[in-house]
């Protein structure tokens, strides 16, 4: 069901040098099902896929009261590192699904990155630059704890989970959906109303029902190495261009649990997967960049190269897919298991709202809608990365050197380099199930964005928001009078939602109110006395008001809850600004900018504008281009600046071209 790998040597890695890696792979009993014994049930929903995404989809729905059962053919967690870095909004989700500390607790945390253009370092950003944040920027965790974390809380919550248990054959029915599984024992069939596939991005099952998945597959490949060593390296994100033990390619070295580390080397179109394996090639390339004294250990190699695809739509009927089977994207900016581990948290509610009979199943098609818009964010960024890291010919070739050199000097050019821009969840600016904005926002968390974490007292004590949403639907009431306090109240038990009071000061006669009493709430969600939020059970934000207004309320939780799906809505968005980056660049396109939207929509436009010509026609195009935004600039001292930037001492020593 998944590709975990069958290095079954690597079960205990080899104490050396003074650092200890005992990670011990856990072997999980095969239970003989009751349908081998004629015991047949029809159980609400069948999970396929023992991963990170499929355990996640377990455990949420179990949290929501649904008893599904998970199938994978293996009997063990993944090999090697894998899925390596979990984003704050992941570790949230995590959170809620009961590991949150354990991932937290055994991983690395890191909130800086650096980009070194040979040995010097031309760019440096900081993932959390404020402060008041439950969970850090990113945590770096082998995929095999975060497995076995998983494992360990289904367990505890009483989960079906069956090991060696191999899906030969889907067969979709209107009503239901009947698999029939292959195990050590023998055959069985099984019922189920929904299917969950989280089976990998390879998918037998999406094969069995003859669905594509397309997209783009870049030429390029890169060896992944797993290294055991005591290294005083800081606890952050390092990537090369053109480094001296690596010239021509690239490198990315990430710190992991249990001293080790993960590198990761570009390699080439060309390279053979199974030579560059060995452990005869793989050993040199980290002694040239370590030093010959540095003791180290092999634990794990990989070669792998990587595409931006998806399906067409992620719901089938009654078949859903999720994470790698609906969607891939390249490994830079982490967007993979972050990606899909939000899959199972958008579709978790959803699915046992339908099963408990509380929402239509065409609430489901939010879950393809939303997730799509996620997924074309996702191969957007990794497809603009996987360009500037790997350039498909001499023009992007030439830009992508021209930046790194103009970003050793000068700031303009720093937000243009693109070494993977980090996972960050999705804002739903499209979703069907969010409740357009009627009021003037300046700021704040729009309908559609997930939940922005800050801490709130109580009785003295703190708390986080993060910790008081989610599971249900939360109605969140910001510094309200007494009157719309004791309707919210009234609202609320009618509606079977969680409702929040937070105060903006101590209140002597009621300790048990959440006080913001560093502001963070006012400021995060741009909240001013009377404000009200109405939270998904997924902890997105699904309308907001300036108000109490109970009828506006009671239809903007039907709306959440799929009651106005396939009626005609007007977006959720507010009206599109024109985003202007701080070094200059705009886009007039983005509702709610990211980090360097704009920035990496400038550079791609230049790149675009190149595609298809000759080397004559390309300097045609940038002689005419320089013209015009000459003219542009309308400004000759201007010009003359911008020349002088661009003209270096001496000739531009360019990355070398790969092999």
């Amino acid at each position: 069901m998944r590709s975990k790998g069958r290095h079954r040597n690597l079960a205990r890695l080899p104490e050396i040098a003074g650092a200890v890696v005992s990670y011990v792979y856990p072997r999980f009993a095969f239970r003989r099902p009751p349908e081998l014994d004629g015991a047949a049930r029809r159980y609400p929903v069948a999970v396929v896929g023992a991963g990170p995404i499929g355990l996640a989809t377990l455990i949420d729905l179990k949290l929501h009261g649904i008893d599904a059962v998970l199938l994978d053919e293996d009997d063990t967690v993944s090999v090697g590192s894998r899925g390596l870095c979990y984003a704050k909004r992941t570790l949230e989700i995590l959170d809620r699904l009961g590991v949150g500390d354990r991932v937290v607790g055994k991983g690395v945390t890191w909130n800086v990155g650096r980009t070194f253009l040979r040995e010097q370092e031309v760019y440096r950003f900081e993932l959390l630059p404020t402060p008041d944040h439950k969970r850090p920027g990113m945590v770096n965790l082998q995929q095999y704890y975060l497995e076995e974390y998983l494992v360990a809380r289904a367990d505890e919550l009483g989960c079906d989970l069956r090991w060696r248990s191999r899906v030969t054959v889907v067969a979709p029915h209107d009503d239901r959906v009947t698999l029939t599984v292959a195990t050590p024992e023998g055959e069985y069939t099984l019922e189920a109303d929904w299917l969950v596939v989280a089976d990998g991005a390879k998918s037998p099952i999406r094969r069995m029902l003859g669905l594509d998945i397309e997209g783009q597959v870049f030429q390029d490949r890169f060896l992944i190495a797993d290294v055991v060593m005591q290294a005083d390296f800081p606890a952050e994100r390092w990537f090369w261009f053109d480094p001296p033990f690596h010239p021509g390619q690239s490198v990315l070295l990430h710190r992991q649990a249990d001293s080790l580390w993960r590198i990761d080397f570009q390699l080439g179109w060309e390279a053979n997967p199974e030579e560059e394996k060995k452990p005869e090639r793989v050993i040199p390339r980290i002694r040239a960049m370590l030093g010959p004294e540095r003791p180290f250990e092999l634990a794990w190699t990989s070669v792998y190269t990587f595409q931006c695809r998806r399906m067409k739509d992620f719901r089938h009927g009654r078949v859903l897919f999720a994470g790698d089977a609906a969607h891939q994207v390249s490994p830079f900016g982490a967007r993979g298991a972050n990606s899909g581990i939000q899959d199972a948290d958008n579709l978790a509610w959803k699915l046992a709202r339908v099963v408990h009979g509380l929402s239509p199943d065409t609430l489901l098609d939010s879950y393809s809608t939303e997730r799509i818009e996620a997924a074309d964010e996702n191969i957007m960024n990794s497809t603009r990365s996987t360009d500037f890291i790997t350039p498909k010919g001499a023009v992007s070739r030439l830009f992508r050197d021209a930046t790194l050199e103009l970003a050793r000097e000068h700031a303009f050019a720093r937000a243009l380099v693109n070494s993977g821009r980090l996972s960050l969840p999705t804002i739903y600016t499209a979703s069907p199930l969010s409740t357009p904005d009627r009021d003037v926002w300046s700021g704040g968390v729009p309908p559609g964005a997930p939940a922005e974490d800050v801490p709130l007292d109580l009785d003295g004590g703190e708390i986080w928001l993060i910790d008081c949403l989610g599971g249900a639907f939360d109605l969140v009431l910001y510094a309200p009078e007494d009157a719309a306090r004791a309707t919210a109240e009234r609202w609320a038990q009618a509606h079977d939602v969680r409702l929040t009071i937070i105060a903006a000061e101590r209140r002597t006669d009621d300790p048990r109110t959440l006080v913001d009493v560093r502001g963070r709430f006012a400021e995060r969600y741009a909240a001013a006395p009377g404000t009200t939020i109405l939270f998904r059970p997924d902890q997105h934000v699904c309308a907001r008001s300036r108000c109490w207004d109970e009828a506006w309320l009671t239809d903007s939780l039907a709306r959440a809850c799929g009651q106005c799906i396939g009626m005609a809505t007007t977006s959720a968005a507010s009206p599109k600004a024109v985003v202007t980056s701080s070094l200059g660049f705009r886009d007039p396109t983005i509702a709610h900018p990211r980090p360097f939207s704009a920035a990496d929509a400038f550079y791609e436009a230049l790149i675009d504008a190149h595609r298809g010509l000759d080397e004559a026609e390309s300097h045609a195009l940038n002689a005419r281009l320089i013209l015009i935004l000459a003219h542009a600039i309308g400004d000759v001292g201007a010009l003359r600046k911008a020349l002088a930037l661009a003209r270096p001492p001496g000739p531009l020593s360019a990355c070398k071209e790969a092999p």
